[in-house]
């Protein structure tokens, strides 16, 4: 008898560990892989939740079950029995360097060195930029509004309406969007230590 496997990437560990930390309600493993060889898997980075032996329509049938329960997923993948299901989940993240042309083709996010530590970076730094946006309309519909609420009774001129609707909101948006830039990927020696 002889008996092959393939030998789990540390990445994967960090992937699966840093997400579960940062809040991400369930993660979950469609393979075309055996169920033994699945499971042996998903116990070594963690997951509990996994399936094995899908066919691609499988897969496919999976992300729908999962968006219906949780509104938005992300899949990521890298071979071509990959790519229907990253094509029906909220967002495609393909494998780019050992992914197939199909899989990048049809991802929304292209890994291109393959590490999947780069995961938790794009979840939290899609969070951010989402609250930032949320900041940024608010703050502009609010001081838009109460400008053009003050220059029909003279408390503010045209100019100011102007000058601090346009300009300072755009200064002010343009600064807080910035803030994203500092924003950083947690390396695996910095969660180890």
């Amino acid at each position: 008898m002889i008996a092959i496997a393939g030998e789990v990437r540390q990445d994967a560990w960090f992937a699966v560990e840093t997400l579960q930390d940062a809040g991400v309600e369930q993660l979950v493993m469609l393979t075309s892989d055996n169920e033994g060889a699945a499971k042996a898997i998903a116990e070594q980075v963690g997951i509990d939740n996994y399936r094995a032996e899908l066919l691609p329509e499988e897969k496919v049938a999976a992300i729908d079950e999962l968006t219906e329960e949780y509104g938005t997923v992300a899949m990521v993948g890298d071979g071509i029995n990959d790519t229907p299901a990253m094509a029906t989940a909220s967002v495609g993240v393909a494998m780019g360097a050992a992914g197939t042309d199909t899989a990048l083709e049809t991802a929304d996010i292209a890994l291109m060195a393959d590490d999947l530590s780069k995961l938790p970076y794009l979840y939290d730094l899609s969070r951010r930029a989402n609250g930032v946006i949320r900041q940024n309309v608010w703050a502009s519909l609010a001081t838009k509004a109460i400008l053009a609420m003050g220059v029909p009774f003279g408390f503010v001129s045209v100019v100011l309406a102007v000058l601090a609707g346009d300009v300072g909101m755009t200064t002010l948006v343009t600064g807080n969007a910035m803030r994203l830039s500092r924003v950083e990927p947690e390396s695996r020696t910095d969660a180890d230590a």
